[in-house]
């Protein structure tokens, strides 16, 4: 830096530093680029709005490059809530089990409808996840696809094996 540098010159060139060192290091040659174009700002206020969101655009990289983990996709709530619903049904038919037992009605009760309710209503669900996961994170998806469908199992086999 040259010793007639601005403070807002220096600031931005400090920031500029910090968005280099947040990148990935598969993304080493953009900050080099973003240093370059930081260069040929000759606006002390653009060239400190520049490295600012250059900041912001490396932190957004950095975080995307850990995005696809299964812990993440798990934690969307497209892919947590099929599960909890699965799981809303199961416990539904294990507390009726446990208060009356086997009951086989000619007329299907509140309880049944509930665990309809809770597997149809997690299809859209299920369907919106798969569609926009696959394309990012197709094992991640799968993965957490097949975990579902083992919640869903798990909820559908006493209501099949007991014929409710």
């Amino acid at each position: 830096m040259k010793e007639g540098v601005s403070v807002l010159r220096r600031t931005a060139f400090v920031l500029m530093a910090h968005a280099c060192r947040v990148l990935p290091p598969k993304r080493s040659e953009w900050g080099e680029a973003m240093k370059h174009e930081l260069d040929h700002i000759e606006n002390k206020w653009m060239a400190l709005r520049w490295s600012a969101g250059c900041v912001v655009a490396s932190y957004v990289e950095r975080g995307n490059e850990h995005s696809n983990s299964v812990a993440t996709v798990v934690r969307k709530p497209s892919a947590f809530l099929p599960m909890a619903m699965s799981l809303g049904a199961l416990v539904t038919v294990l507390v009726s089990l446990g208060r009356f037992g086997v009951v086989h009605e000619t007329d299907e009760g509140t309880v049944a409808h509930i665990w309809q309710l809770l597997m149809a209503g997690q299809m859209p669900i299920l369907a919106f996840f798969a569609i926009r996961w696959l394309p990012r994170a197709p094992r991640q998806t799968l993965f957490v696809l097949a975990i579902q469908t083992g919640a869903a199992l798990a909820a559908i086999a006493p209501v099949y094996y007991l014929k409710l």
